[in-house]
């Protein structure tokens, strides 16, 4: 055996530090919060993100540009050998019946196919959006690609 096997496992499980529970705890009569001042009281404590007197980051670092963030579209993605897996020959698909197997958590959110594996089966797609390539798999099994709003 090794010292260094005995320390790595050593309080290893460090048990939590029981605070108000009287002076013979050892964190007794102010429960390690010091006295009066800002930091004992219950509400007390700094704002989050100030740095002291210092000028705090977020207020330092220039805010300029643009950022499309909260206007983008986020689209839940489905790959065309998914389609293959989930459906029969000769189905329509349609974002209630990807929901129904499990492609995607919400109908209601926008769909995109993407081109991603092959596709052997005849399929009707509606989705509001499709990639070229899965697109051009579906019109090569038969099937028909049809766009939603």
């Amino acid at each position: 055996m090794m010292i260094s096997d005995i320390t790595s496992k050593a309080h290893r499980n460090k048990s939590r530090k029981r605070v108000g529970r009287g002076i013979g705890s050892g964190h007794g009569k102010t429960s390690t919060k010091g006295h009066k001042g800002m930091g004992q009281h219950s509400a007390g404590g700094a704002r989050r993100l100030t740095e002291g007197g210092q000028m705090p980051l977020f207020r330092r670092i220039p805010k300029r540009g643009f950022s499309n963030a909260q206007f983008r579209t986020e689209y839940q993605v489905v790959n065309v050998v998914d389609l293959a897996e989930a459906f029969e020959n000769g189905a329509t698909v349609t974002p209630a019946a990807l929901e129904a197997a499990g492609l995607i958590r919400d109908a209601r959110k926008p769909v995109k196919i993407l081109g991603t594996g092959e596709l052997g089966k005849k399929l009707d797609v509606q989705a509001n959006k499709f990639s070229e390539t899965a697109a051009k798999k579906i019109a090569d099994a038969g099937g028909q690609a049809k766009v939603i709003d």
